[in-house]
């Protein structure tokens, strides 16, 4: 892994050749390396006077950002210079929430969480295993192979404006990935199992958010297997690692929650729209540009929604008809929301539509988690 994310301290985007040709290989190339600056620097040379080059949205000048983004990791964040501030902002503790709950889910779903200190300190453990560390070394590994097409869609992110320096976001990597490593074991020896099973989740689930960002695989260039990886690390992973901790994985809820992971398929789906012109510029197959953004919208819908029916329909069928109706009543507002706000403009109602629908999507984990440990 050293290996892949050595590089050279200074990378510039080269000029296009031939404007009118497709490429889809990446347009991006090394230049002399400088020993005089250690901050990794990306800047858009000058190009023929034919050629149209994509708008970088939502630029984000120091004096209109906002520090709470900023902190949060979000669009419109404020320029900022505090390395630890920095730091945070690269680990998006915005994402942070769904995996926190994925592991209250599991905890939930295992039928052996009990309200006492030793299980709440377990669950705040595993919490914070698969929250700050885990999903910060994920962000982090995920911003540095972006850097190139955050040059395009997002200039003032951190690593492309060289905010932060190539080894300060390499060992930020590590620290996070040997930390949430280091407390998966510690809790497999607190449950006394056997079998370090929180452990290898947690290996396996590094390995994802690996080969997810990273090439030569680098699975998020397919809009199909790339969120649905995506989808499976927000929410089966978490909730495993927490019904692991507090009883035991079955077969059925490894299916149940894989079935979930298709909802989660679609909300990756949201975030890909903001990224239409660097994914098309390099090649990245994302569903809104295979497929357009018309197209894509009504996939995303289709993949949260019949995703959640078919839950719904599962517990019906397993005989848990009031667990199946609150399902399907938290279903209705984020329908609601999906008119109101992300089929009529996906990226200008991203963050919005997102901020609205997906408390009832979290709702309605925590239901069927409910209802799988009764």
């Amino acid at each position: 892994m050293a290996s892949v994310l050595n590089t050279v301290p200074s990378l510039r985007l080269s000029n296009f050749n031939n404007t009118n040709r497709v490429r889809t290989r990446q347009v991006f190339t090394p230049s002399p390396v400088s020993f005089t600056r250690r901050r990794l620097t990306i800047r858009a040379t000058e190009t023929d006077a034919n050629e149209v080059t994509p708008e970088a949205p939502d630029k984000a000048p120091a004096a209109a950002g906002s520090s709470f983004n900023q902190l949060l990791g979000i669009k419109g964040a404020a320029q900022e210079t505090n390395i630890w501030k920095i730091r945070l902002q690269l680990t998006k503790p915005v994402t942070w929430p769904p995996l926190v709950w994925g592991v209250v889910c599991g905890a939930a779903a295992s039928g052996n969480f009990h309200w006492n200190v030793e299980d709440v300190a377990k669950a705040i453990v595993c919490m914070m295993m698969s929250g700050p560390f885990l999903t910060g070394y994920t962000q982090t590994l995920n911003d540095w192979y972006d850097r190139e097409i955050d040059a395009i869609n997002e200039p003032y992110r951190p690593i492309p404006s060289g905010a932060i320096s190539e080894n300060e976001v390499i060992t930020q990597i590590w620290l996070l990935l040997l930390g949430g490593l280091g407390l998966a074991g510690l809790l497999d020896v607190w449950a006394g199992h056997d079998f370090p099973i929180v452990f290898y989740l947690a290996l396996g689930g590094s390995l994802l958010s690996y080969i997810y960002s990273a090439p030569p695989l680098k699975l998020k260039q397919n809009g199909w297997i790339g969120n649905f990886a995506l989808g499976a690390s927000y929410i089966s992973l978490p909730w495993w690692a927490g019904q692991a901790l507090f009883g035991t994985l079955t077969p059925d809820i490894i299916v149940l929650t894989t079935l979930y992971s298709i909802a989660g398929l679609g909300i990756a789906i949201v975030n890909d729209f903001k990224s239409i012109e660097g994914d098309r510029e390099l090649g990245l197959q994302s569903l809104p540009v295979a497929f357009g953004e018309e197209t894509a919208k009504w996939i995303c819908v289709g993949a949260i929604d019949i995703t959640q029916i078919s839950v719904a329909g599962y517990l019906l069928g397993a005989g848990k008809p009031y667990y199946a109706l609150a399902l399907l009543a938290l279903i209705i507002p984020q329908v609601i929301f999906q008119f109101q706000y992300f089929l009529k403009d996906p990226v200008k109602y991203d963050v919005k539509y997102q901020a609205s629908a997906q408390p009832f999507l979290v709702l309605g984990l925590l239901v069927t988690a409910l209802a799988t440990s009764h």
